[in-house]
């Protein structure tokens, strides 16, 4: 039997023992020049997930919407991307990674083009749902094709790479989101379009460019399971996403819908156990390091999303920047993230060790959230710079090293379905982080402002009023300097507040990452066989791919 080269993966050979054929292993120009697709077309996924940010209080006004659709808008997009990522996962152990990303990508333009046509908000929380779906299977399949493509000793470098786009997109969306809003010729919808054409580039790149063996396997995909994933997820995203706003946290409606998400999760757990071909295969969590890798991917995620959504409000509303400078203002994150994320990538590829990065990181994010959890309308830039950066080196080194461990667990036909439960508990985290930090931030401003103006007597009262706060969003240039200081310093001590309920999440996702063990970086694409692991040798014979 022909030997695998470390190089690349399902390589065909000749008698002599040579690779023939367009079946041979990728060489590195051939993996960058994939990968220059991949990565675009995940770069404009992750920038739909937050270029809408600053320009949602232009949409939902143009469109005549509400404060419910308002975050909807948000929720819905997040949702549809947790939810669907194990399916996307599970769908790449059986059928061609090359056609589920493109499908991926295409969902994900239609979506994005009918978002930027929508006349009302029903239309437009429809199509974040489509746009969800697609960045969902993005998001898995990236980690995915990397794997397939590049051994786990190797793929260190390229995950740094991957790190750096997803940290130029998450933090970066916001900054384009306010630049064009701010500029009249464009408008709120271009936010929709922009991403568009690198998509469409993204989809021909990766034509050209990506070769992968497709696994022949004649086996049904387990919709039951996919179903009641998806439900369980769904109502307890709904629960966290509404309580504190349409019901109390502790009230008829959270005990229905938790106990609904347990009981739904319970039967899919029951549903798996049975599959033959199941979304999550219940034997990867027999494999400690998934099991710890997935438990530290939720906390990373709640971590993570905190340090990205929340800083936009805190510059606008507790500093007063316009939405480009609060784009502008986040570098140091986007900074440290960049830097971390390539060169631990570098290093573990020339050393084959990674679990230093994710304790080293670990500490990093819980310093830097614990920093900012001091932070108030007036700490100097240069102390939040500090902070922003320690954050983001902490993310840089956890993210993509913790999918790095586990997909070095697993045999090649658990590839995907290992990698997106990682993926898909971080974006969990991410979601649930969200709704419910979003709901502090709302009940802390609220008693912050009563404070303050309390202090301030009865005219601050009727002054406030004036100014049009109204629980919504200040507006901060129609108050009297005394009440627009409270409504600054009320923002910039309630984010703070965030930020310091965030560090204990990372502070558990060190403490879980200290009992990973670390086991040495394999040397095959596409999987291992020297780490231990409960999964199956395949039986399936890979085929050529086609274009």
């Amino acid at each position: 039997m022909a030997k695998t080269t470390p190089a690349g993966v399902g390589a065909v050979h000749d008698k002599h023992g040579s690779p023939t054929g367009s079946d041979a292993p990728m060489t590195h120009r051939q993996i960058m020049e994939a990968l220059s697709g991949l990565l675009l077309g995940m770069f404009v996924a992750i920038l739909s997930s937050t270029i809408v940010s600053n320009a949602l209080p232009e949409i939902i006004s143009d469109l005549h919407g509400s404060q419910s659709s308002y975050t909807w808008v948000v929720t819905a997009s997040l949702l549809a991307m947790t939810a669907s990522t194990p399916l996307w996962g599970k769908l790449s152990d059986l059928f061609s990674k090359k056609l589920l990303v493109q499908i991926a990508l295409i969902v994900y333009v239609a979506g994005s083009v009918v978002a930027g046509l929508s006349q009302n908000t029903g239309t437009l929380i429809a199509c974040r749902v489509v746009q969800g779906i697609g960045v969902g299977g993005l998001s898995a399949l990236a980690q995915i094709i990397m794997a397939a493509m590049i051994s786990p000793r190797e793929r260190g470098r390229y995950s740094g790479y991957l790190g750096a786009t997803f940290a130029v997109a998450t933090v970066g969306g916001p900054l384009l989101g306010g630049v064009i809003t701010d500029t009249d010729w464009l408008g709120w919808r271009w936010c929709f379009y922009v991403g568009v054409p690198f998509a469409v580039i993204a989809l021909i790149v990766l034509q050209k460019t990506l070769k992968l063996p497709v696994v022949k396997r004649d086996v049904k995909v387990d919709w039951l399971g996919a179903f009641f994933i998806t439900a369980s997820v769904t109502l307890l995203l709904i629960w966290v996403t509404l309580a504190g706003k349409n019901y109390d946290w502790l009230s008829w409606q959270t005990y229905v819908m938790v106990a609904g998400s347990i009981v739904l999760g319970a039967i899919f757990v029951y549903v798996e156990s049975k599959a033959s071909e199941p979304i999550i295969p219940l034997r990867l969590f027999r494999n400690t390091t998934i099991t710890l890798a997935s438990a530290a991917s939720l906390f990373v995620g709640i971590a993570m999303f905190s340090g990205t959504v929340f800083f936009s409000q805190y510059f606008q509303l507790a500093r007063g920047k316009s939405p480009t400078m609060s784009g502008v203002m986040t570098i140091p994150m986007i900074g440290g993230l960049f830097l971390s994320s390539t060169i631990s990538g570098l290093i573990i590829t020339k050393t084959g060790r990674w679990k230093s990065w994710l304790v080293s990181g670990g500490v990093l994010l819980t310093a830097g959230l614990g920093l900012l959890g001091t932070m108030r309308y007036d700490t100097p830039y240069w102390h939040l710079a500090i902070y922003m950066a320690l954050v983001g080196l902490g993310m840089g080194m956890m993210m993509q090293n913790l999918v790095l461990a586990t997909q070095n667990q697993v045999s090649p036909k658990d590839l995907g379905a290992a990698s997106s439960v990682v993926v898909f508990f971080r974006s969990l985290g991410g979601a649930v982080g969200v709704s419910a930090l979003g709901a502090v931030l709302g009940h802390r401003v609220t008693d912050y402002v009563k404070d303050g103006i309390t202090a301030l007597g009865p005219k601050a009262a009727a002054a406030a009023a004036k100014g049009g706060s109204g629980g919504g969003i200040p507006k901060l240039d129609a108050m009297p300097a005394p009440i627009r200081t409270v409504f600054e310093s009320s923002w910039g001590h309630a984010v703070g507040d965030v930020f310091l309920y965030a560090s204990p999440c990372a502070l558990l996702a060190f403490v879980i990452t200290l009992f990973i063990k670390e086991v040495k970086l394999s040397a095959q694409a596409g999987g291992t066989t020297t780490a231990a692991t409960p999964s199956a040798p395949t039986e399936a014979t890979p085929a050529r791919q086609g274009g």
